[in-house]
Parts: structure tokens; sequence; C-alpha cells
């Protein structure tokens, strides 16, 4: 026999305005009561019919024991009809997935939100199963999406700056944008720029290439982004060629990028005027391929620290040497590393 309070019990005569309101306030007892609830289609249309004709839905019959064992409160949450994800989760969820939070790190987040996972109102199994959904539903229209959400934000402001191209089978094959904003901060702070490409999506092979500064305050700053589908010299060509076009102030004094052969090749045909300078992260990368486990870790900082500090080509030689000696490299290692 369950233990529910007296008000919260159906009674005889209780009527209803639908055959929905009826569910949920009986869907209620069953949750603090320790069951699940079911109505198949076909009866909730005839009993839909029998509501719409006129017909009073309402309590004829009780039956308040069960001829079985009910769920305890921590696990009544599991029984299917207490499982759903409401409105307010699936608009969360599809936020969380849009920012990379994993459904694991989301269910925790829900657990302490709602004091445990008996509260949630769903289940684990149930938000992976919306994202499945959600992404079936995405299948094919991605591309759609993201040029309709462009073109949104150019009318929300006519300095929003995007464009696109198809290839030959209709598929969006690289873009460009930036905001308002962006290309406002590029007019102060775009003399120099950095263009990183080392940015892949997985599931469709494109790659995420963000073009940002450095601010007064030395913070990243976003002057614009693109999605090239390849690294080929023609993708980059036109990226480049855009995002001159997008900004007020034209092609930067200095850009700054790895050591792509096909970039280097790029930047002298689109930048001519422009600086072309490596990025120290990804020059300082290479040592750990270059030496041994023992001697990057013991001499990267003096390494480092004579790139970083070295202010005429001499300087630069005599502290290379000198980090060169103190790590003992001769013959081939001396090589491999003045290749970098």
């Amino acid at each position: 026999m369950p233990e529910v309070v007296d008000e919260r019990k159906p009674k005889i005569g209780m009527e209803f305005g639908s055959v929905d309101e009826a569910f949920l306030f009986y869907n209620h007892y069953a949750r603090e009561a320790g069951f699940s609830t079911r109505i198949n289609n076909s009866k909730k249309d005839k009993i839909t019919n029998e509501a719409q004709s006129g017909t009073n839905w309402d309590v004829s019959a009780f039956q308040e024991s069960h001829n079985h064992p009910l769920s305890t409160p921590s696990k009544v949450h599991l029984l299917r009809s207490h499982c759903t994800v409401s409105a307010a989760k699936k608009a969360l969820t599809q936020q969380f997935s849009e920012a990379n939070v994993s459904t694991c790190q989301q269910i925790r987040l829900l657990e302490i939100e709602y004091g445990g996972s008996e509260h949630i109102g769903c289940t684990e199994t149930d938000i992976r199963n919306f994202e499945r959904d959600l992404k079936n539903e995405q299948k094919g229209i991605d591309a759609e999406t993201l040029i309709e959400f462009f073109a949104s934000e150019k009318e929300k402001n006519s300095d929003f700056f995007f464009i696109y191209e198809t290839d030959s089978e209709k598929r969006l094959n690289r873009c460009f944008w930036a905001d308002a904003v962006s290309r406002r901060t590029y007019s102060a702070f775009g003399d120099v720029v950095v263009f990183d490409t080392t940015y892949n999506t997985n599931k469709y092979g494109m790659i995420f290439a963000p073009l940002v500064g450095v601010n007064h305050h030395h913070q990243t700053i976003v002057f614009g982004c693109g999605f090239p589908s390849d690294e080929k010299t023609k993708s980059f060509v036109w990226l480049l060629n855009k995002f001159v076009e997008a900004m007020p102030t034209g092609a930067p004094n200095v850009i700054i990028t790895d050591q792509d052969s096909a970039m280097k090749k790029v930047i002298a045909q689109v930048f001519p005027q422009t600086m072309h300078r490596y990025c120290l992260w990804h020059i300082l990368n290479k040592f750990s391929e270059k030496l041994d486990p023992m001697t990057f870790r013991d001499h990267y900082q003096s390494i480092k620290h004579g790139i970083e500090n070295s202010t005429t080509p001499d300087e630069f030689v005599s502290s290379w040497e000198e980090a060169m000696k103190c790590a003992k490299l001769e013959g081939n290692d001396w090589l491999q590393l003045m290749m970098i």
C-alpha cells in the first residue's frame, strides 16, 4: 500500500479538463507512491475524442493497493514515466553541447543544481538519447544553419561581415566571418596578427583558422575566423584576401604563423609588405622532436631565454651557441636544431 498524503491521491468524482491533465496528476501520484504509469496512444486518442465530444473526464474508480513491490524514493526516478527531459533541460543540454560540455559533466552539474541524481528527473541515458536525436535533426542542414545564423547577425548589425563558397556539389567549402566589434578592434590593435591553423574539426575535417591579436591589457582578441576545407595555398589565399577585405585598415604590419611551407608562399603573395615571423610556440615545440627528453628538459629554459631576449642577430647567435654548448650538442644534433 503506497504511503501518500490524502490531498495527492486520486479521489472518485475528481474531474479533469483533458486526458493530459489527468495523466499528469496521476503520474505525480505514481512517483510519490513508487511506481510507473503508461497509457497507449490508441486509448489516449479514444479518451481525447470522447472529451472533445463533451464527455466528462473524471475518476470513477480507484484501486490504491498494488500486487507488486513499489520502488524506493532513491530509485523511483529510474522508472520510465518519471524519466523525462523537460523543455528547460533540453534547452540547457543544447547549450552545453554547443559549448562542448560532455554528457558526464552535464549530469554532474545537474546533480549539484538539483541536489542529487534522484531529483534531476531524467538519467544520463535520457540526456544522451536527446543529444543523439538532436544531432540526427541537424544532419544535412549544418551548413545552412551556419549561413542562416550569419545572415541573421548581418540583419542585426550591417557591420557584421561574412562570406562563403560552396563546391561543385553545393557543400560548404570555405567561409570567413568577423563581427562589428572585431573589425573596430582591428583598427586599434591590428598591427600584429597571429594566424593559427592548428585546430581541426573532427566531424567535418575542416580547419578552424582564427586570426587574433593582443590588446593594451595583454588580452587575446579575435579579429576574424575562417573555415577552410584544406591547408592548400589556394584556400589560404582566399581566406587572407577576405580578411583584408573585411578589415578597415588593410593588411597588418606583422603576421605570425607556424612554419608551414604553403603559408610562407601565401604571406608573400597576399601581404607582400607585411613582415612574416614564425610562432615561438611552434618553434619551441620542435625541440622535443630534435633532442632527447633529458636534454630537452634541462636546457629548454636557456634556449627559450636566448630566443626571447635577443635584440640583435649577434646576441641571438651568441646565446644560441652558449645554449648548445651547455647542452653538449655536436654533430648531427647541432644540425638538427639549426634546421628549426
